[in-house]
């Protein structure tokens, strides 16, 4: 079993890449992303591989890090949701806005991604939705003076869907107003109310 191949990018192909490792050329699968920040042919690269063994064929599916690596993991436990699905949906959003899409119930972000339909969509969004937080991603930090807080995603409550819907109503998308909402409530005080949320998650869009 492979888990990480080093070596030289012989040449680029649709949905794969050859890369030399000591003058074996492996075939890798990646995401249309990571093909496209990995460098150059003739650049020295390194992939984090999962091997995948059927009877017919034997594929290698390369990432550039760990987080993406498990968010492939993570999306392909997804009934419905293949290898090439799988890649699809990273290709379109990174790591972090898949994380915030889920968070927020954002199925157009999903759909975005070629092969991807709006039941299979609606199916990752349901069966990932308490599983992002085994990630450790937090979807943004606010500056402080001494350092970065992150939000505190752990609780959403009626209220903060509220506002959510509020900014929805006003024209924006539901990652982008949901992530403006948790950043308004990790600055204000626990007892904030709906009228003044609305008004703290409408600066923090506007100063985006």
């Amino acid at each position: 079993m492979i888990g990480k191949l080093s070596g030289i990018i012989d040449s680029f192909h649709q949905g794969y890449l050859i890369l030399d490792v000591g003058g074996v050329g492996y075939l890798i699968f990646a995401s249309t992303r990571t093909l496209s920040q990995v460098g150059q042919e003739g650049d020295t690269a390194s992939f984090l591989i999962d091997t995948h063994v059927r009877e017919d064929h034997i594929h290698l599916y390369g990432f550039q890090n760990a987080e993406e690596q498990r968010w492939f993991r993570l999306l392909t436990t997804v009934q419905g949701v293949g290898v090439k699905a799988g890649l699809s949906i990273l290709s379109i959003a990174s790591p972090q806005e898949l994380s915030l899409a889920i968070a927020a119930q954002d199925k157009a972000v999903i759909t975005r991604a070629d092969g991807v339909g709006p039941k299979i969509a609606s199916r990752i969004l349901l069966e990932l939705k308490n599983k992002v937080g085994a990630l450790d991603f937090v979807p943004k930090t606010t500056q402080s003076g001494t350092g970065n807080t992150p939000v505190n995603k752990s609780s959403v409550s009626d209220h903060d869907q509220d506002a959510v819907q509020a900014l929805i109503g006003l024209g924006y998308g539901r990652g982008e107003a949901y992530n403006a909402v948790m950043q308004a409530k990790s600055k204000a005080n626990d007892n904030i109310n709906l009228q003044d949320l609305i008004k703290s998650s409408l600066k923090e869009l506007s100063s985006e």
